[in-house]
């Protein structure tokens, strides 16, 4: 096999027709929803409600649905992680997020419907107050915009077409911003139905045509390091663990958090959640069983690319396109939800008051959200590691111990607390990250001083505020 190919020459038509054919049911699901968000709003004027919250329409099968499609844009970085440390991936992207998911679905999930929040910002001023919600959209923000989603798009389209990947993240995400505009949460939901059964379909396809050209557990046991099979996957256990801390973002996860706050009862939260889980299982076992073949097959290859050009020319003419249709909709069901809940951050939690059209600014939004990613891609030099590991540090370690306590002890962290405790986290982290070290220290990763310091404050701040409060009782 080649590592490395030109996509586009190597199709048949048939490929054509199929992967156009699955582009064409993706975007004719997308119009639905556009259309039934115009039925069904109810004055001259879309309301917020209806464009970012489906009307909290959502049922337990469209909730599984454009969640788990949500949660797998970042393809190409799994990929990355298999190809070079094998099994770690589905330790570090599988295992610790379904701890996360369960924890979730039975702790948090009704919780969350006592507020009739729109966005986590807004979850958070009603929890906390004011200044917290402010702080908590500017967290959100940039661990929501899709900069490694926007990446992987540009890499898809320069492994299909030859583009350069900046191209292809522009042109890319310029098309993505323009159809998720257009139709709302709606049109991203339906779309994501129809994404969800082609991703799920494409990666079990690769598994099924993998076992039968080259044999299971033996050959990939044969044709891979050793370590590759190990738990750490040769990195160190804190490297490893912090991934664990990294998962437990899904708590206050904004993408999470805003199906819920559609979804029609906390039922549908709970169930939709736990069955999610499941589907993520089979998906991870099926993408690293993919990406491991990779590695044996193509050794040489990109590890990043590795997975793609492997199945391309693994796979028969027609399950070709739909393969690469599948690794679309994996990219765009992510990117599209997450333009779409950053747009909504800047929109509905900084702007509201100062542009009454809630839909239009959100629309404006997307397409700045849309820019910043592609800078932050270039910024980030193309890692997806650096990407999750920077962004999900700083959203993880800032907000999850405060949001957490909040759920903890309801009333007793106040406005101020929890600005304090977020900000000077984010501090430490940065200032960690600066200064000089002992060696001993270098492998401590910020995210454990980021957590360790809000930590501190609430503890420390909040045994302040317990002894006033007893004070103030005894008279």
């Amino acid at each position: 096999m080649l590592s490395e190919l030109k996509t586009i020459s190597y199709f048949h038509w048939a490929d054509w027709l199929v992967f156009m054919g699955v582009l064409g049911i993706t975007f004719a699901a997308a119009l639905y929803g556009n259309i039934r968000l115009k039925k069904n709003k109810q004055t001259a004027e879309m309301t917020p409600l209806d464009y970012l919250l489906m009307g909290r329409q959502l049922t337990l099968p469209l909730f599984v649905a454009t969640l788990v499609a949500t949660w797998y844009g970042g393809i190409f970085g799994v990929n990355e992680i298999t190809f070079n440390y094998g099994i770690y991936n589905f330790i570090t992207q599988g295992l610790f997020w379904y701890a996360a998911y369960l924890i979730f679905a039975f702790f948090i999930a009704e919780k969350i419907a006592r507020f009739n929040s729109m966005t986590l910002p807004d979850l958070t001023n009603q929890m906390f107050g004011p200044k917290s919600a402010k702080v908590a959209a500017v967290f959100t923000f940039f661990y929501i915009t899709p900069v490694a989603y926007v990446l992987s798009l540009g890499m898809f389209l320069h492994m299909v077409f030859g583009l350069s990947v900046l191209q292809g993240m522009i042109y890319g995400t310029l098309f993505t911003c323009l159809y998720t505009a257009w139709g709302g949460f709606r049109s991203v939901v339906f779309s994501d139905l129809v994404q969800f059964f082609v991703m799920c379909g494409a990666v079990l396809l690769v598994v099924l045509f993998s076992l039968h050209a080259f044999g299971g557990l033996s050959f990939l046991k044969a044709n891979l390091p050793a370590g590759h099979f190990s738990v750490t996957g040769g990195n160190s256990w804190a490297n490893t663990l912090i991934w664990g801390f990294i998962a437990l973002s899904a708590l206050i996860d904004p993408s999470f958090y805003q199906r819920c706050f559609a979804a029609k009862s906390p039922a549908v939260v709970k169930k939709g959640v736990l069955i999610s889980t499941f589907i993520w299982f089979c998906f991870d076992l099926c993408t690293t069983a993919g990406s491991l073949y990779a590695r044996a097959v193509l050794p040489n290859a990109e590890p990043a690319q590795a997975y793609f050009f492997y199945s391309v020319q693994l796979l028969p003419i027609g399950l070709r396109g739909f393969f690469v249709a599948g690794i679309l909709a994996i990219i765009l069901s992510t990117l599209n939800s997450f333009l779409f809940i950053s747009s909504n951050t800047l929109s509905f939690d900084f702007f509201r008051k100062r542009f009454r059209n809630v839909v239009f600014s959100n629309r404006v939004s997307i397409f700045i959200v849309g820019i910043l990613a592609i800078i932050m891609a270039q910024l980030f030099k193309g890692s997806f590691k650096e990407i999750w590991l920077v962004l999900g540090s700083y959203f993880s370690a800032c907000l999850l111990v405060p949001i957490l306590a909040g759920y903890l002890w309801p009333h007793r962290i106040s406005d101020r607390l929890f600005v304090r405790s977020s900000l000077t986290s984010a501090a430490a982290m940065t200032a960690w990250r600066f200064i000089p070290k002992h060696e001993l220290l270098e492998s401590l990763d910020p995210f454990y001083i980021g957590v360790a310091t809000s930590l501190i404050i609430l503890i420390l701040c909040r045994s302040k505020y317990d002894k006033f409060f007893q004070c103030i009782t005894d008279r």
